[in-house]
């Protein structure tokens, strides 16, 4: 009987400390998810990240504030520009006369976003993004807007003998997304690839930096003329070709006109006249 008494009361004593256990995790657990759901107003840093924008194509700056809702009084989110300390927007109204702006928030959304219509160079910098809590909170985004460059190699004018290859390559630079397309034209005229003259082929290759490379084979007078290659999302390049029928290029770049000294005859003339009176 010691003996059973001895286990009864040490099976009583386990069962009550894994009893306390689980009660105190539990504790621990709920005081975890209280904290969480109780921390104030903070900004995700990987959905506020800085912007780089293409000249004249809309921006969009994004705050992402959580738990901006968990307080009695709400806090405000604003947008401010550093360059000139203006104030933007607060909540989803726009404080400023520039049109350009506005701000963008759907209801029950963290993201508090800044759409910038046609952004110019000059609107590059630094936006922050302010929320009126206690203390203050900022977090700083950094936006750049760019111009894509866009080069004919070799550019502006080439010379080419007739009868050889084409070949042309058109390279974009500096764009933060590839280009949806890339045209080329020919005395304004879109280059059709399946036209009867044939031997026109165009290969594209989109980056960081694109490149489209237009070769037009077995070339001829007729292909002579002004090339232009087309980004969607950048400014045109130029180059002016030059089909040779045999010409000297020098000849070519001067019109066709080398400008000639006086012919012997008139110089004997003028030295018969000079003499005559002398």
């Amino acid at each position: 009987m010691a003996v059973l008494r001895i286990f009864l009361l040490g099976a009583i004593g386990l069962i009550s400390h894994s009893a306390l256990c689980a009660q105190t995790g539990a504790s621990n657990s709920g005081n975890s998810l209280t904290e969480s759901t109780t921390r104030g107003p903070h900004f995700d840093a990987s959905a506020s990240k800085n912007v780089t924008a293409l000249l004249g194509k809309t921006a969009y700056l994004n705050c992402r504030v959580k738990n901006l809702a968990n307080r009695t009084m709400s806090p405000q989110v604003s947008w401010v520009r550093h360059r000139d300390v203006h104030l933007l927007t607060v909540g989803r109204y726009t404080y400023t006369s520039d049109q350009r702006f506005r701000a963008i928030h759907q209801p029950h959304s963290e993201d508090w976003t800044l759409q910038i219509k046609y952004p110019q160079h000059r609107d590059s910098g630094v936006y922050e993004c302010q929320v009126s809590s206690t203390p203050h909170l900022s977090h700083f985004i950094h936006l750049t807007v760019i111009e894509p460059d866009t080069e004919i190699v070799g550019g502006p004018e080439l010379f080419i003998d007739r009868g050889s290859t084409i070949n042309l390559t058109c390279v974009v630079r500096h764009s933060p997304e590839p280009p949806a397309f890339i045209f080329w034209n020919h005395n304004d005229a879109i280059i059709s690839y399946t036209s009867s003259r044939g031997g026109v082929s165009v290969s594209t290759e989109r980056g960081e930096t694109s490149r489209s490379v237009l070769l037009i084979q077995k070339a001829k007078p007729s292909d002579s003329g002004n090339y232009q290659c087309n980004p969607s999302n950048a400014r045109p390049a130029n180059v002016t070709v030059h089909v040779l029928n045999g010409e000297h290029p020098e000849a070519m770049q001067h019109g066709g006109n080398q400008r000639m000294g006086p012919s012997l005859g008139a110089l004997a003339f003028i030295s018969y006249v000079l003499l005559a009176y002398c």
